[in-house]
């Protein structure tokens, strides 16, 4: 069994900042944990937009705090997201994830898992690690 908690990823490794400040991710379980999943706890600021589009994998993303909304580019669909809110990109969906009138929390799930090291790249996309 294995039991993780926040505070103790808070300021490690695993506790990874945008370089432009729009969001921090705290990877609880990651690759190495052989779940065949990763497990993130990601904070998205308030007021910021967010470009993404994870060509490579596939996530399940459920609000528990704050307020904010995802945009798909294919069709310029906009969705509000507030607690309670889930939603999945599952079809590697293009998109603009934006901080509303206060910090948002997230509770993601990446398929394939992530290794923890992917930073987006400038279309918004994790390569696949295969460490």
């Amino acid at each position: 069994m294995k039991v993780v908690k926040l505070d103790d990823i808070i300021g490690t490794e695993q506790d990874v900042q945008a370089e432009n400040g729009n969001w921090v991710s705290r990877r609880l379980i990651l690759k190495k944990d052989n779940m065949g999943y990763s497990v993130h706890d990601t904070v998205i600021k308030a007021g910021t937009e967010t470009h993404i589009w994870y060509q490579n994998h596939l996530e399940a993303v459920y609000c528990i705090e704050g307020d904010g909304e995802v945009e798909t580019l294919k069709d310029g669909k906009v969705y509000k997201i507030t607690p309670g809110t889930l939603y999945a990109l599952d079809e590697h969906d293009e998109h603009l994830l934006r901080g509303g009138s206060e910090d948002m929390r997230l509770v993601c799930v990446f398929n394939p898992p992530i290794s923890g090291k992917e930073v987006h790249d400038e279309n918004g996309v994790y390569p696949v690690d295969d460490e």
